[in-house]
């Protein structure tokens, strides 16, 4: 039988009492509510979600109704099943509760349904199958670069979630079925609504990331084998060239690794000198460069951590001694699921690190010892020691990722690549398939790490995909050099050429970095987030989005002259050329291989994008007018321009400075609102220079002094407007007062 209960329905089955409810307008919870685990840890143990009090009845033949506005349950008594709709009441998932043996889950779905999820690719496996996901399907974190959730989900309107930190998918045309090994009875969710909608609600249960640094939405130069003078070189060399550059983060070199006396956490002093007395901080610092560095899981054996991990029993259960590669001592690694053992590695990375310039974190090797969690909790000792001693924010990257992760300020670089076309190509479909588990914040090792050196060209092209990458970085293995001059005249230019572009992007990049934290969805997402029923774009993996407005297609084959490309429904601008296409249909670009100068990058029709001169180093320059670039369509479009001091947590209680910008057109009238500004946070923006695409005004609304061209205008020093022509064709200067709600009209 079946009662209502609060909130939900109550459910007797073959494997006991199940409590089905909605505890948000798009997440069902179906659950055994007497089930003795406790949560996994790919859910927040701080946002446990309440119940939502969802619409309810009950025609007594059918059973009883829970619905919300983005969907409904019916559990059909005569049938003994679960029937989950859409808010169209469409059928979405049927899911019998008596057919599956405990601890199971069966759904079934349209067998049309793409689905998505699961887990990514390892840095050696073949990832031509893209994106999309079928047969048996093990969740779990991997190794060397893998992504992994017990989450799938599809285009169609749904999404199911595990509460169990590793579980075995099979899917099959129709049906998803799982096994949670671990755990006697399933508990799960089931989300609804479009993919953002559904990566919303994975972040409301898996937790919110905080938000990175704002140098770590530039450059960063990882380098192995060097030593303080010849850092300092390149750093110096980046300054002159003026390439940009905020992040040089280092390999073994740094530590004192294999030493007595905790030489896993400290400063190497022959090969920098300067390290351990806070000296060469103050050398970066003058330059505009942040240090990072490499930290790895296991400890020697014969020092004085080693003989204390020894007596508090914190090695990793069963663990046999070995022989570290690069010093050949013995070690074994920590068991960071241990709570006691997070918090003395993470205050000795602290005391021995972090306090003398070590601005962030390179986890490098946890992904070895079979734990799904080993690598969250390892960068979860670094996490909660640098929170409880600064309110600088934390970043890292890490070789694996397991859902939850984020909630530490985790990112994730796709393991020991090797160089070379194929494998640039191979990491679309590693990035794109890592974000659709939940691992917004990805990079890799720009170039290749092993195999020798890239070409010349290899390597500018691995510079403009990676720019157009949430986390943009290059590394080599020992002794290879991945700075942009290493690789000839050619090759430099290209490279600088996008690392400026990045940076001139950097208020668009680092407003979808607030995005990633308040909604779920990061910087980079695939094309079928928001055209999911495009069947062209169930596998793309040749290009992304790049925040809502801009799609980049990189080139990723050697001697390409033409590249075709697919662009969805809407009107597109080459933002080089100012061309313009109609969407739908699959265009071919030409390319320039010859000095491999361009990369194919659209502006979609009601782009509103902010940007800025490039700079050395973010933060370079205070920021008093922000460029706005701004492409009108008929349909409303919103951007929310965000900005912080960039480096605390302050904007957690409230200082920041938000403000929405939207753009429509109307006929020949272009309508802009520059919303109230939100948020305690003062920056140093006094201006918008809106560049209002596609006309020349006639007249623009208010008091705005009209100009005869652009250079006038700006050196006026305050408010007004003038048209002229750009590479888009025809376009309208507004300059306004940032902070100040604004409304304009532009007669065409």
């Amino acid at each position: 039988m079946d009662t209502t209960v609060r909130h939900g329905i109550s459910i007797d089955t073959q494997g006991g009492q199940l409590i089905v409810r909605f505890v948000a307008p798009g997440i069902v919870h179906v659950q055994h509510p007497h089930a003795a685990a406790a949560p996994a840890l790919v859910l927040d143990p701080a946002a446990r979600p309440g119940a939502f009090d969802a619409r309810r009845s009950d025609d007594g033949a059918n059973g009883p109704v829970l619905a919300s506005e983005r969907g409904s349950v019916r559990w059909d008594r005569q049938q003994r099943q679960l029937r989950i709709d859409d808010a169209q009441q469409r059928p979405l998932l049927q899911i019998d509760l008596d057919a599956a043996p405990s601890g199971a889950l069966n759904l079934r779905h349209d067998p049309r349904d793409a689905l998505y999820g699961i887990g990514g690719y390892n840095a050696t496996e073949d990832a031509s199958a893209g994106m999309l996901r079928n047969g048996k399907q093990v969740a779990m974190s991997g190794e060397q670069g893998h992504a992994g959730a017990p989450f799938v989900w599809s285009s169609a309107g749904y999404g199911v979630l595990l509460d169990s930190d590793g579980a075995s998918f099979t899917l099959a045309p129709g049906t998803i079925s799982a096994v949670d090994a671990a755990r006697r009875q399933a508990d799960y969710y089931i989300l609804l609504g479009t993919p953002a909608q559904i990566f919303a609600e994975l972040a409301q249960l898996s937790g919110r990331a905080p938000l990175f640094p704002k140098w770590a939405m530039g450059f960063t130069n990882s380098q192995w084998g060097i030593d303080q003078q010849e850092l300092l070189q390149i750093v110096d060399t980046y300054r002159a060239k003026h390439i940009p550059l905020d992040n040089i983060t280092l390999d073994f070199d740094w530590k004192a690794w294999g030493e007595d006396d905790y030489g896993e956490f400290r400063w190497n002093p022959a090969k920098f000198p300067d390290g351990p007395s806070g000296a060469l901080k103050k050398q970066m610092d003058a330059r505009g460069i942040r240090l990072t560095g490499i930290m790895k899981p296991r400890i020697h054996l014969d020092t004085v951590e080693g003989r204390y991990a020894s007596a508090h029993g914190f090695w990793v259960p069963d663990e046999k001694v070995s022989d570290d590669y690069f010093s050949h001592k013995p070690v074994k690694d920590i068991d960071f699921d241990l709570p006691a053992a997070r918090r003395w590695f993470g205050e000795l990375a602290i005391k021995y690190g972090y306090d003398h310039g070590i601005a962030g974190w390179w986890n490098d090797e946890a992904d070895t010892v079979g734990s799904d969690t080993e690598f969250m909790n390892m960068q979860r000792a670094l996490y909660d020691s640098q929170r409880a001693v600064s309110n600088l924010r934390v970043w890292s990257i890490n070789r694996n990722f397991w859902l939850g992760s984020q909630r530490y300020a985790y990112g994730l670089w796709s393991g020991d690549i090797p160089t070379g076309f194929a494998s640039m190509a191979g990491q679309r479909a590693r990035m794109l398939s890592a974000i659709n588990v939940g691992a917004m914040q990805w990079g890799m090792d720009g170039g290749g790490f092993k195999d020798g050196t890239p070409t010349p060209e290899n390597y500018a092209r691995w510079i403009q995909f990676g720019a157009f990458t949430p986390i943009f970085r290059v590394h080599g293995e020992l002794g290879q050099k991945r700075q942009p001059w290493v690789y000839g005249p050619v090759a430099e230019k290209a490279a600088t050429d996008a690392i400026r572009l990045r940076y001139a992007l950097i208020p668009y990049i680092y407003s979808y970095e607030h995005a990633r934290r308040a909604t779920g969805v990061g910087l980079v997402r695939p094309l079928l987030f928001d055209w999911p029923h495009d069947p062209k774009l169930r596998n793309d993996v040749d290009s992304w989005l790049f925040g809502d407005w801009l799609l980049a297609s990189p080139v990723v084959a050697e001697g390409q002259t033409a590249k075709d490309i697919y662009l969805p429904a809407g009107r597109w601008t080459d933002w080089f050329s100012g061309k313009t296409y109609d969407g739908g249909q699959t265009i071919r670009r030409a390319i320039d291989s010859k000095t491999w100068s361009d990369i194919p990058l659209f502006v979609r029709e009601g782009a509103i994008i902010p940007n800025r001169p490039p700079e050395d180093y973010v933060g370079e320059q205070p920021l008093t007018q922000l460029d706005v670039d701004v492409f009108p369509a008929a349909q409303r479009s919103t951007f929310d321009y965000y900005d912080d001091d960039g480096s605390s947590y302050d904007y957690e209680h409230g200082a920041y400075f938000l403000q929405p910008l939207s753009v429509q057109r109307q006929g020949a009238t272009v309508q802009l609102n520059i919303g109230k500004a939100s948020g305690s946070f003062k920056p140093a923006l006094r201006f918008y220079l809106l560049k209002i695409h596609g006309g020349a005004a006639a007249r623009v609304s208010g008091k705005l002094k009209s100009f005869p061209d652009l250079e006038a205008l700006q050196q006026s020093g305050g408010e007004g407007w003038a048209s002229g022509r750009d590479r888009y064709g025809e376009v309208t200067w507004v300059r306004v007062t940032a902070g100040r709600a604004t409304r304009i009209t532009l007669a065409m």
